[in-house]
């Protein structure tokens, strides 16, 4: 298979993936092994950035609120919210990286975390049938996020959004909003934390990784950052009139799957 159509594939499954509840580590570590690739970090970590930029024009009401109406209390109370989740994530994060924290690169974790992130969402959807769901960012649901990234940071697998929106949906709030939140804490975090993983691949590289392609980088970045707008607008319609308990059944197959062919 031609390089180029390589990294196509894997920025198409990073753009669908990266802010579904459903874990793009997984899915790429399974797309990888079918493909019998194993892309470098600094890859993974590039294409992500580009699905996560692709979003911000999806919320056109917050950001013009957020630049042009940044005075008005409500919008700043939401500016706050969003600064504090990202703000303990960053500095739990930076501690962790401080004491040379890695990530488990084996696939098991990455299929437990799904099965149990699976299970999770759908006992959590079978209690909240019938039940009126607030629309408020509480400062409970805010540190709960923060949290909610921090187990993603540590257990590859469970998915940020996955984790964030399944712990906001614990303490009442709507699936729209928990989504929307998610996504707009996600934003900065994601891209904090790419910046910090590319400045020190490019600062000081790995000798054992392989030479990066930088064309065909582009070209699988350029890739995630268009599938991922068509599959993040695709889920906030979804989410205005359905619950998770679809990608609650689709991460434990996927779990299974990667059970039965990685392990």
């Amino acid at each position: 298979m031609p390089d180029w159509l390589i990294v196509a594939i894997l920025g198409i499954v990073e753009g669908i993936t990266e802010f579904i509840p459903v874990s793009s580590t997984g899915h790429l570590l399974l797309t990888e092994h079918l493909l019998r690739v194993n892309e470098s970090d600094l890859f993974n970590i590039v294409i992500q950035c580009g699905a996560v930029i692709a979003v911000l024009p999806l919320f056109p009401n917050r950001l013009h609120k957020f630049i042009f109406e940044w005075r008005d209390k409500e919008t700043k109370s939401y500016l706050l919210k969003i600064f504090v989740a990202f703000f303990i994530t960053g500095a739990v994060g930076f501690v962790l990286d401080k004491k040379g924290f890695k990530l488990p690169e084996s696939p098991a974790p990455i299929a437990w975390a799904l099965l149990i992130g699976g299970i999770l969402f759908l006992i959590v959807e079978f209690f909240l049938r019938g039940k009126k769901l607030s629309s408020e960012i509480t400062w409970p649901i805010v540190f709960a996020v923060a949290i909610g990234q921090l187990i993603a940071a540590v257990f590859p697998g469970s998915s940020r959004s996955g984790s964030t929106i399944l712990l906001a949906l614990l303490l009442g709030l709507s699936r729209p909003a928990a989504t929307e939140f998610s996504f707009l804490v996600g934003i900065p975090t994601m891209l904090a934390a790419g910046a910090l993983k590319i400045f020190k691949a490019v600062h000081h590289p790995d000798p054992l990784a392989p030479h990066e392609n930088w064309g065909m980088l582009m070209l699988a970045t350029v890739i995630a950052a268009i599938v991922s707008f068509f599959a993040v607008k695709w889920l906030l319609r979804y989410v205005q009139t359905h619950t998770f308990t679809l990608f609650g059944w689709y991460r434990i197959a996927l779990a299974i799957v990667i059970f039965l062919l990685l392990l």
